[in-house]
């Protein structure tokens, strides 16, 4: 559940950094101030495993990417800034993000390999308004892990069943591949990533 803070003023994105508590989580949509309520333990599950599994990979493969706590993700020519679950970083890349070092803020795609959202019960936000935003700003790859099945049916299907969708950026466009069950996760970042979706799932049980 989120709860939005500020109804009857909008913030700017600036407003919204100098104000944000460090250890609480809170999001900014269209300039309103959204508080993240405590997650689940599954959801927590499955954030943690693929945190793990992710570290993992680019630690084996020699490259340059960390996944910070707290980072914010800011969409193009907007008033928001998104906390995902996991956030991938290429560190190389933060030189040129004018709001990395004193906002830990993001806002170009060439920063951002991967980014994950762990679905809650906003699962609108996640499916409809973060797939929009991070394909205008260009991230390569974004995964959907609905572990508890509540997205829409027209995404999940009839009867509901766990999904884990991946959009690759292909010509400024998102291609969508969905996994369920033992189906192999078939990451373009990191195409050797040995993982099914139900290893992710039970992650979350």
């Amino acid at each position: 559940m989120v709860q939005a803070l500020s109804k009857t003023k909008t913030i700017t994105f600036e407003e919204f950094t100098q104000w944000k508590p460090e250890d609480e989580r809170y999001e900014l949509h269209d300039g309103v101030i959204i508080e993240m309520s405590q997650p689940l333990g599954g959801h927590e599950g499955v954030k943690g495993f693929l945190t793990t599994e992710l570290a993992f990979e680019y630690r084996r493969l020699n490259l340059p990417y960390f996944i910070p706590n707290q980072a914010l993700v800011k969409p193009l020519n907007s008033e928001s800034g998104y906390l995902p679950d996991v956030l991938l970083l290429n560190r190389p890349n933060l030189v040129n993000e004018p709001l990395w070092k004193k906002e830990s803020t993001v806002t170009q795609g060439t920063s951002i390999p991967l980014v994950i959202e762990v679905v809650s019960t906003n699962w609108r936000v996640d499916y409809l308004t973060k797939v929009k935003d991070y394909e205008e700003i260009g991230i390569p790859e974004y995964w959907i892990a609905d572990y508890l099945a509540l997205g829409g049916r027209r995404f999940i299907g009839i009867p509901k069943q766990p999904t884990i969708f991946i959009h690759e950026l292909i010509d400024g466009e998102y291609q969508i591949n969905q996994f369920r069950g033992d189906d192999r996760i078939v990451s373009p970042t990191f195409p050797e990533l040995s993982l099914t979706a139900n290893q992710i799932f039970q992650a979350g049980s």
